[in-house]
């Protein structure tokens, strides 16, 4: 299945253009890629026989980021649409390059890399985000940065519910605003929410581990 699920993760990034974007042509861009095939896991903790996951669960197994300059958030919220409707992004005061990754966040070298085991954040859903983090990092697991965040949706559009939107904890711009995802109006909007305030149906996504392969886009 992780196999099978990154080819299609690749078409997906081939069909909203992003060879392009990255100034490669399909074949290119898929080559550039192929590294972390070797790099996905064996075994998996999801099995839906011969349906691929919609992430509507709150777990995936394998998602491809791309964290490349020539791939900016802008770009990646353009590529996000739910059933239908684009993202939108308000971030405002603030700019979404203003949001950097934490510094004791370690990430994969290159321009793309894989998360393993996303967890949308159930068990904190109506949890600070001071206190997800928290949480999060003493299970041994990461929290996730802006760019994966959205990398998720792109993939996995329905990984997003009402009921348990999710913020990206490793992504600030220092003050205590935290970037997070979840639906207005019924469309994908990636805003803001203070570090200290909790929300019923808000909780911290985060991942098991990220693997790399040196790639470069």
């Amino acid at each position: 299945m992780p196999r099978r699920e990154l080819a299609a993760q690749i078409e997906n990034l081939i069909e909203l253009g992003y060879p392009a974007l990255v100034g490669m042509e399909p074949a290119e861009f898929k080559a550039a890629l192929e590294p972390l095939s070797r790099l996905l896991p064996t075994s998996t903790t999801t099995d839906n026989g011969d349906d691929r996951p919609t992430g509507s669960s709150g777990h995936l197994d394998v998602v491809l980021v791309l964290d490349s300059p020539k791939v900016p958030p802008d770009k990646l919220v353009a590529s996000i649409t739910r059933r239908g409707l684009p993202a939108v992004e308000r971030l405002y005061p603030r700019q979404p390059l203003d949001f950097t990754p934490l510094a004791t966040v370690k990430l994969p070298g290159g321009d793309a890399y894989l998360l393993l085991d996303v967890d949308r954040g159930a068990a904190t859903l109506n949890v600070t985000p001071d206190d997800a983090l928290e949480s999060i990092t003493a299970d041994g697991r990461s929290p996730l940065t802006m760019a994966e965040g959205l990398a998720v949706l792109i993939h996995y559009p329905e990984f997003l519910q009402p009921n348990n939107c999710f913020s990206l904890l490793a992504s600030r711009a220092g003050d205590k605003r935290v970037p997070a995802l979840w639906l207005s109006e019924r469309r994908p909007k990636l805003g803001w929410c203070w570090a200290g305030n909790p929300h019923t149906w808000l909780g911290s996504a985060s991942c098991g581990d990220r693997v790399g392969a040196g790639v470069e886009l």
